[in-house]
């Protein structure tokens, strides 16, 4: 319990320090969030690894346990991101979510993992990084709208000083896009190889949603590299392409491990 309290108390005083910074700091918000973000995201792993240790079978990836998971990766990457001055304002998400998806997490208690052979993991931690980059990316995407919009509307609300440009972060999102591209394309090359039927009846779903998803994102950086698609355009996709994953996953998780009480 010590690790849960801990790793939430310094998340939430990361988010806070961040929040405090909004709006006060042109330069972007300063870096005393980051000792403890570090210490949260030390503690919230070390967490998952001492349930690992503590668990018969493989890691626990059940629908809970991947919530966790990829909000902790969501929050490494933002750490390292937040490096670059004022990206750190996606931290004010990323940190919040990070702490509630722990706290749910424990509270929902811990499930043992069938064996997974290696290759099997493989394609399962490739598929949680895959999600946590492109689940920052989508993060990274509506603070693009919100500029957007705001600026549109001719409404320069003190926030919108300690946010990015709207260049670098236009740039930021589709390095994030190509960097969660390429983990999920290794994360369906893998189900290919290791998975022995990803169309039988309970992974179908799951298969074609993935797949769509890939060609959505593929599709976006495509026109982003043939036509220079930006703006809108590319909010629009990477919202679309996101909310395919994240049904594709948490979704077909939800279903099966919640409601129909089987595993993946």
């Amino acid at each position: 319990m010590g690790f849960i309290l801990a790793a939430i108390v310094f998340y939430l005083l990361a988010t806070v320090l961040l929040v405090r910074a909004l709006g006060h700091e042109a330069a972007g918000p300063s870096r005393s969030w980051r000792w403890p973000a570090l210490a949260a995201l030390v503690l919230h792993a070390g967490y998952h690894l001492w349930i690992a240790w503590r668990t018969p079978g493989g890691p626990d990836m059940h629908f809970f346990s991947a919530l966790s998971l990829v909000s902790l990766g969501m929050a490494a990457m933002t750490a390292v991101v937040g490096a670059r001055g004022r990206m750190a304002t996606v931290g004010v998400v990323a940190f919040p979510l990070a702490a509630l998806l722990l706290a749910v997490y424990h509270g929902y208690g811990h499930r043992p993992s069938p064996h997974l052979d290696w290759r099997l993991q493989l394609h399962a931690w490739l598929a949680l990084l895959a999600y946590a980059a492109l689940a920052v990316a989508a993060l990274l995407a509506i603070m693009l709208w919100v500029q957007e919009r705001a600026l549109r509307r001719r409404e320069f609300h003190s926030w919108l000083r300690a946010m990015p440009p709207m260049t670098e972060l236009e740039t930021l999102l589709f390095r994030t896009i190509g960097v969660g591209f390429t983990l999920l394309t290794a994360t369906l090359l893998t189900g290919t190889l290791f998975v022995e039927n990803l169309f039988a009846q309970h992974l179908i779903h799951k298969t074609v949603l993935s797949v769509l998803s890939w060609l959505v994102f593929g599709g976006l950086l495509l026109g982003r590299w043939r036509r220079g698609w930006r703006g809108p355009k590319a909010v629009r996709w990477t919202l679309v392409a996101m909310a395919l994953l994240l049904l594709a996953f948490f979704g077909s998780k939800a279903v099966l491990e919640l409601i129909l009480h089987r595993t993946l």
